[in-house]
Order: C-alpha cells, then structure tokens, then sequence
C-alpha cells in the first residue's frame, strides 16, 4: 500500500460511506430518485450527481461545460453555482445510468487510491481554483460524502452508520469548527467557557474557552461554572451543524443551559456547511 499513513483514516472512511451509498441507490426504482432529500432543492438523484461529481473533482476530470436554468431558486450564490453544475447536468438521466456511472467513478476512485504515493502536504487543486492540501482535501471529502450519505438515508428512511468511519471524521471536522463559532460568529464573554455535550453512538464532552483576548480553544478537560452548555445528540449535531435542520426545529432535542443569549447565538451560527 503506497498510501501515506495520515492518510489511510479518510481513504477507508471515504470507501466505507462511497460503497454504502451505492448500497442504498442500487436497487431504487426511477421514482425514488426523486425523492426529496435535507439539502435545499436537491432530490436523491442531484445528491448522487452531487458525489460523483466531487468524486470526478478528485480524479482531476474536467468541469462540465454546462449553462445552468435560470429557474433554480436554491441557488443563490457563486458557491452553489459551482457545485450545481455537476448536478443539473445529470438531473435528466435514468436510474441505470446514474448507477453505472456511480460505479465506475467508484472503481476509478478505488485505483487511484492504490496508486497514491504523494506526500500528505502535496498542494492540490479544490474548489474553486483553490490550493490546499491533500491531505485538507481528502478529510473534506471523506467528511462531505459521509454527510451525503446521511443526507440520503434521510430521505429514503433508511437511518444508519452515525458511528462509522465517516462519523468519526465528521466529529473531527465539526469540532474543529466550534473554536470559531463560539468565540467569533457567537462573541462568547472572554474569559468564559461553553459546554458542548453530545451523546449517542459518536459521544463527547467539550469545552470551549474563551481567553481574555477573545480567542477560543477546544479542550477535552470539562468546565467549573461555564457560562453555557449545549446537550444534544449526535444525530441533531450533524444536522445543526450541516445546515439540514434550523434551532427551532429540533428545540425539542436540544437542552441549553445557562446565558440564554449567547446559547441562541452558538445555535444560529451552528452551520459551518455552505
């Protein structure tokens, strides 16, 4: 395997969240892939084109040359502009087309991962024209595809994998986040700390602190007195934090303790997907 170890954890997370998806889609009739799922505007179908079309990223394939509807109303920026194309480019195929394709962009995906010997720091190519590196882009993709992964289950009413490897690296990536969200989108007090306890099949306690600065850190150690805690499940988390569900609609899920204002604010500015 040539395959740099720091590296090896997002592979297989990728593999295990690419192949459950081809799992689920596999077997549906055409109009199940018209299914509404969580995303704003995009059925089973789009989200499918959606993760091949991440996947033909990866692979280095050129962007489809494609003049979008004028019509799409969830499309509001120069973001989604950009992730839209690869979806509306495929919304007229059929269900054996959109399955083989999957496939094949799996197998290609698959050889491509054997073959991969650059160095976890490489400079790659994301969104955009923009450079990170391979290793941000291959823990972004393995976050985004398990997400979507979820996003479909959701909609076909088939729950499952919130522990899988794909989870795991979501909380990574959704932690990471929290500094940010706490202290700058939410203006937390300085010198404060805020509780973030998640339970369910991917269970943590954090904390967030609050230097006189203003500058927030994730601690694993828990807080005397915090100014605030946040107790919710796992599940509700994701979707918070991925844009699936607003505060109100999961208030019921969601227990907040401590400075009313500043729990309303960590909850408004949850979201760190566009």
């Amino acid at each position: 395997m040539s395959l740099h170890p720091t590296l090896q954890p997002y592979a297989d997370a990728w593999t295990h969240s690419i192949e459950a998806i081809s799992e689920l889609v596999g077997p549906l009739v055409e109009g199940e892939w018209n299914r509404r799922t969580p995303c704003p505007g995009w059925s089973v179908r789009d989200v499918v084109s959606h993760v091949i079309g991440l996947d033909c990223e990866m692979l280095g394939d050129p962007r489809p040359i494609h003049t979008l509807p004028r019509d799409l109303f969830h499309v509001t920026n120069d973001h989604q502009r950009y992730m839209e194309m690869q979806v509306d480019v495929r919304r007229h195929h059929t269900a054996p087309e959109m399955t083989s394709e999957l496939e094949y962009v799996i197998i290609r995906r698959n050889r491509q991962l054997r073959n991969e010997s650059r160095d976890p720091g490489t400079k790659v190519r994301g969104p955009h024209g923009t450079e990170l590196t391979l290793e941000e882009s291959m823990r972004a993709h393995a976050f985004n595809v398990w997400v979507h992964e979820q996003d479909l289950r959701a909609a076909l009413g088939r729950p499952g994998n919130l522990d899988s490897p794909g989870a795991h690296i979501a909380r990574d990536v959704l932690l990471a986040e929290l500094p940010a969200i706490v202290a700058e989108k939410s203006d937390a007090p300085r010198s404060s700390a805020i509780v973030f306890d998640v339970h369910g099949p991917v269970e943590f306690l954090r904390t967030i602190r609050v230097d006189i600065q203003g500058r927030g850190t994730l601690e694993t150690a828990p807080a005397l007195g915090p100014a605030a805690t946040l107790t919710l499940d796992w599940e509700t988390y994701v979707r918070l934090a991925c844009g699936r569900v607003t505060p109100q609609g999961v208030a019921d899920r969601v227990k907040a303790e401590g400075d009313p204002e500043l729990t309303a604010a960590i909850l408004r500015n949850f979201t760190v997907t566009p």
